[in-house]
Parts: structure tokens; C-alpha cells; sequence
């Protein structure tokens, strides 16, 4: 679909990069020609993600925790110590399924601050070095379908992804004459290693979610990444403060009051339905 020279010189940031739709995107970026910094909390596991990807091109594996700024910053300077970078993923993500009365404030505090406040401070510190030398920026941040709406027993992060839509929106517009672009992916189910098993532990829920879905599958990694990867590249260059929802159309599913009618409805009860001829009086 694209260019294997599309982004050619583009220096890449993905927070939480070794793993799931992170990896996912480093292995599509450097395909295109990037150079793809990946940083994280375990360090093994970055190593491992740099080593199996590195025939595809320059990948930098970096152990950082989103969380503290201080780690952050000393992340960002080490990078811009080389060369500025010029496209920022925020992806770093935590989430479990919990009914919100049992969670602790500890509970609240690790989601929101790896998916907010790391977003935050990722965003911050590659921005303000951008502002004050000029230099363009991306950021494209992962949000989620139910970021707008809120959802039930995914609290911290329903909280944590909305402040992430806020922060994309508001910047996209403080920032764009300066040129930085800012814009954001909210992707429904694509199976991951690890955080997907998380949130849906048997098969009976796997199930559920597809019946869900007009489409009745999950998303790839693949289109996942392809979408990224046209959002980060100059390509886009006019799109700029877009939350793009990529599901298959389950939110419009689920927001739609009747939409769930063709699962349940037998033919009968269509042909009961069904209006009946309209009289010459009735006729507008």
C-alpha cells in the first residue's frame, strides 16, 4: 500500500514499543524507512523486540518508565543528543478489567499515570524542544472507542484516554501554527499478546466481542499499523486533531438505540413488522 520510502529519515519514538500494537508499529515503520526508538519498562523485553527486528532497518531499544518525568526527560535528551526526533507515539498502555469499587487509588494511579501522565510528559518534552528550535513534529496518540462515552469496568483508563483525546484536540490546535501535528488512533479489539488475554480471558467473551461487530472479526496488527503509519507520515499533513476511530463499526453498533434488532428478530417478527400499505389519506 505504501512507499517503501515513505518515511525515509523520519526518527521515531513508540512509548511502550516492545510489545503488542507497539512492536507492531516499529516492524511497520522501519519497513518504511524510519529510524525506530522504542522505549519501556522491562528492558529484556525491549532487547529482544530490537534484536528480531533489526534486520528491517535502525531500531534503539531504551528502558524508561513513562510514569516519571525526570525519566522521561533524560530518555528525551539522550535521543535529541544525536538528532531531534520527529515523530512521537504515544502508546505506553495499562488496563484491566475490575468492578470499580474494589480498586485501590494505587489502581487508579498506575493506569492514569502510564497512559496519561506518560503521555503528558512524552508530549511535553518533545514539544517544547521542537517550539524552541522550530523544528516540525508529529505526535499520534492511541486512545480507545470509549474514551467519548466512558465505560463500566475499565474506569481508570475510560478517564486516562479521554484526558489523552483532550490533550490531542487542544494541542492540535495551541501548536499547529508552530508546526506540530497532533492526532490520535482509538482502535477497537486486535488481538494482542498479553494485554487482549487481560481483557478477555475466555473464549465465551471473545465470542461476545465479535457479535458485537458488524464485521464480525477482530482488527490486525497490520491495519493497525498501516493506518499509523499514514497518519505519521507527511501524507497527512492536513489532518491534525482527529481522534480516528478504527473498530469496524462497533461503536456505531452499540450507539445505535436499534442496532442490535438483526440478532434477535426472526423472519416472522420482520414480516410482523413490516408497514403495512398505505391508505390515499395517508400519503404526504
Amino acid at each position: 500500500m505504501f512507499r517503501t520510502d515513505l518515511l525515509q529519515n523520519k526518527r521515531i519514538l513508540i512509548t511502550g514499543g516492545g510489545t503488542g500494537l507497539g512492536k507492531g508499529m516499529a516492524e511497520r515503520f522501519l519497513e518504511l524507512g524510519a529510524t525506530v526508538h522504542i522505549c519501556g519498562r522491562r528492558e529484556e523485553v525491549l532487547e529482544q523486540t530490537a534484536a528480531e527486528l533489526s534486520p528491517k532497518g535502525t531500531i534503539h531499544a531504551i528502558p524508561c518508565d513513562v510514569r516519571s518525568l525526570d525519566a522521561v526527560e533524560a530518555m528525551i535528551d539522550s535521543i535529541w543528543s544525536e538528532a531531534p526526533l520527529d515523530i512521537l507515539v504515544n502508546n505506553a498502555a495499562g488496563n484491566f478489567i475490575a468492578r470499580t469499587e474494589e480498586l485501590s487509588a494505587r489502581a487508579f494511579e498506575s493506569v492514569i499515570g502510564i497512559v496519561l501522565m506518560g503521555a503528558l510528559h512524552c508530549t511535553m518534552a518533545c514539544g517544547r524542544r521542537w517550539l524552541k528550535s522550530a523544528h516540525r513534529g508529529t505526535v499520534l496518540s492511541i486512545s480507545t472507542t470509549y474514551a467519548p462515552v466512558g465505560s463500566a469496568y475499565v474506569v481508570p483508563s475510560a478517564i486516562a484516554k479521554a484526558g489523552v483525546d483532550a490533550l490531542t484536540r487542544s494541542l492540535a490546535v495551541e501548536w499547529a501554527d508552530r508546526g506540530i501535528r497532533m492526532n490520535a488512533i482509538a482502535p477497537g479489539p486486535i488481538p494482542t499478546q498479553g494485554a487482549f488475554s487481560r481483557l478477555l480471558p475466555r473464549p465465551e467473551l471473545e465470542t461476545f466481542a465479535l457479535d458485537r461487530n458488524p464485521l464480525h472479526r477482530f482488527g490486525t496488527i497490520e491495519e493497525f499499523a498501516n493506518l499509523a503509519a499514514f497518519l505519521i507520515s507527511d501524507g497527512s499533513g492536513y489532518i491534525n486533531g482527529e481522534v480516528i476511530r478504527m473498530d469496524g463499526g462497533e461503536f456505531l453498533q452499540g450507539a445505535g438505540e436499534f442496532s442490535n434488532l438483526g440478532k434477535s428478530l426472526t423472519e416472522e417478527d420482520w414480516l410482523a413488522l413490516k408497514p403495512k400499505k398505505l391508505g390515499p389519506s395517508a400519503k404526504s
